[in-house]
């Protein structure tokens, strides 16, 4: 038998719609999880008409985190598809939902219920602010989240509005955390024997990943602000502009990495200049480093400042657009750019690729996601739960599934 990955022989039921709950399915699923998405029969997960580019009326951003996955149909509003769902939980290992707080429990589907029916059973439950506290109830997007959190606060200009990425990062970041806590929860299983609930905040997530900002803020009463292209007090790292116009990246805030760079340019004095010398130096005279490096980056094209200083062991790169990275050596070298048959496309389309790298069982692209709803309906109620064609159709009747 093939083995699909490190959680070969693992299940997961994602009820996630959009992307925090299907990124982390998507993540389980990449190492190796047999992950089926459960989708309400006449309301399917609103991420299929998703994305700016689409072919024949499909959407492509289905199928990035759609892939690895089976798609069945089954109303859990209707009392005999809360009793399938149940039967589907005693089978499986993981729960991904990602609905409001309390939207489980209205439909008799809380963490005790399903427990009951698995004792080992792991429910992944991501949600806008958790499901605890004064704001649980609250629906949540990533967009209030990085605001709420104050990663928003952090992005843009000293002095300007505060944008926001261009992609839903709170969403993704909770993605994540729901299925490392996931990975967890399965590995305290295996000492227990017992499941337990992985509650993940979208907030909590954005704030997660903010570094020093609270230690920072409790001890000196600093509120860290936007900073534009570079950190404050941490130099020489910003973009530099080029001979033909375009942006290179520039990180050489680490003293020997600097004296290396003042070499690269020619002025290796710059490394004992009272000025530069410290980390604590060049962080106040900022604005003048970023002015010498920013003269002689001016008078040289983009590719030889990237190869003099990557020879000197200076880090450096481009800013690319994704028409720069489907065409990088380097994540084609490691399958960082990998096609899959789209089925709803007729074609193959090109995606990221599984990280992390596993040496000994890597995870794997076995499809590219389920073409429509309910497409595994027979497989999996058949397979599964030993059900038969007569009763399926009796279900569709019901609407059901």
């Amino acid at each position: 038998m093939t083995v699909t990955g490190p959680l070969d022989g693992i299940r997961v039921l994602e009820l996630g719609t959009l992307i925090a709950g299907p990124f982390a399915g998507r993540l389980l699923g990449d190492l190796g999880a047999d992950v089926i998405k459960v989708e309400l029969p006449n309301a399917p997960d609103p991420l299929r008409t998703w994305g700016q580019a689409e072919l024949d009326g499909q959407h492509v951003f289905w199928t990035v985190h759609a892939r690895n996955k089976k798609a069945i149909t089954l109303d859990l509003r209707h009392p005999r598809g809360r009793e399938l769902f149940c039967d589907l939980v005693e089978k499986s290992d993981i729960v991904v939902e990602n609905f409001r707080p309390g939207t489980l429990e209205k439909w008799n589907l809380g963490y005790e219920v399903l427990s009951e029916r698995n004792p080992g059973i792991i429910l992944v439950r991501v949600s806008g602010y958790g499901q605890t506290g004064p704001d649980a109830a609250k629906a949540g997007y990533a967009s209030v989240a990085e605001a709420a959190s104050g990663l928003r606060h952090l992005n843009g200009f000293p002095g300007g509005p505060p944008p926001r990425l261009a992609l839903s990062l709170g969403d993704s970041l909770a993605g994540m955390f729901g299925a490392q806590g996931a990975l967890a929860a399965l590995y305290r299983r295996s000492v227990t024997g017992r499941g337990q609930v992985v509650d993940v905040a979208l907030t909590e997530s954005c704030l997660a990943v903010q570094e020093s900002t609270i230690p920072d803020y409790d001890v000196g009463g600093v509120v860290r602000g936007p900073s534009g292209t570079r950190l404050d007090g941490i130099a020489p790292s910003n973009i530099y502009r080029s001979a033909d116009g375009s942006w290179v990246v520039i990180a050489a805030n680490q003293d020997t990495v600097f004296a290396r760079l003042c070499k690269a340019m020619g002025r290796p004095e710059l490394a004992t200049d009272e000025r530069f010398a410290t980390h604590g130096a060049r962080g106040r005279n900022q604005d003048e480093l970023d002015h010498i490096i920013g003269s002689w980056a001016a008078e040289r094209q983009p590719g030889d400042i990237i190869e003099t200083l990557s020879a000197a062991g200076v880090i450096a790169g481009p800013i690319n657009t994704v028409a720069e990275v489907v065409n990088d050596p380097q994540l084609r070298a490691r399958d960082m750019l990998i096609e899959h048959y789209d089925e709803r496309l007729q074609r193959n389309v090109l995606g990221p690729g599984i990280v992390p790298v596993l040496s000994e069982s890597p995870g794997r692209l076995r499809n590219a996601g389920p073409a429509r709803p309910g497409q595994h309906n027979d497989e999996v109620f058949t397979g599964l739960l030993g059900m038969t064609a007569e009763e399926l159709e009796k279900l569709r009747s019901e609407e059901v599934l």
